[in-house]
């Protein structure tokens, strides 16, 4: 019925998040009825952006730049850190405008159950952030049990190790079990505002 090579781009395409085999087959039949002014563009901008895509040395963010963007910005608030699980969940917070300073991706949260432990995080490098400069620490871990134990573990290791630095969680708006990267800009914003020391 298709060529193995149209079956593999929408078997890619499956495998992506948001996808599943009919929305997959519905994109790639969008852009082999255009390949010139759909597809092709498309080709280059992945081979582009794959070999442009960087991770940033101070934050974890993933940019075209090497420290990225939010990091190089002399307007940011780099006493400021916002501490993230993951890159989309920074994304979704510079989508919705609600953060001034600056981030540190940790690459996660600790689950032991799941084999994820201190030393699959980027702790050390948020910890030396911490203690060079930084006046305030926002914990903005999802609503998860480990994401919970995770923050409440930081704080205290940010309190033994930078004791000047004030620790916030955020409050309002993140429900149990929800992650940052699917709540939309009003939440987030009301869940910074409503940060909570720790």
């Amino acid at each position: 019925m298709r060529g193995p090579e149209i079956d593999r781009l929408i078997g890619l395409l499956a495998a992506l998040p948001g996808f599943g085999p009919r929305s997959a087959r519905r994109t790639v039949l969008k852009l082999l009825r255009d390949p010139p002014g759909r597809m092709r563009p498309l080709a280059r901008a992945l081979d582009e952006a794959a070999q442009a895509a960087r991770v940033c040395g101070v934050c974890g963010n993933i940019d075209s730049a090497d420290p990225c963007a939010v990091c190089a910005d002399p307007e940011r608030d780099h006493a400021v850190i916002c501490v993230v699980e993951e890159v989309d969940d920074l994304w979704a917070l510079e989508r919705a405008r609600v953060h001034p300073g600056v981030y540190h991706v940790l690459g996660g949260v600790l689950a032991p159950l799941d084999g994820r432990y201190e030393e699959d995080l980027s702790v050390e490098p948020l910890l030396a952030r911490a203690r060079n400069g930084a006046s305030e620490v926002i914990l903005a871990l999802g609503g998860t049990v480990d994401a919970a134990s995770t923050a409440h573990w930081l704080a205290d290791r940010l309190r033994v190790t930078a004791p000047s630095v004030a620790v916030s969680r955020v409050g309002l708006g993140v429900p149990m079990g929800g992650t940052l990267d699917r709540l939309d800009d009003g939440t987030l914003g009301a869940a910074l505002r409503g940060r909570r020391v720790v």
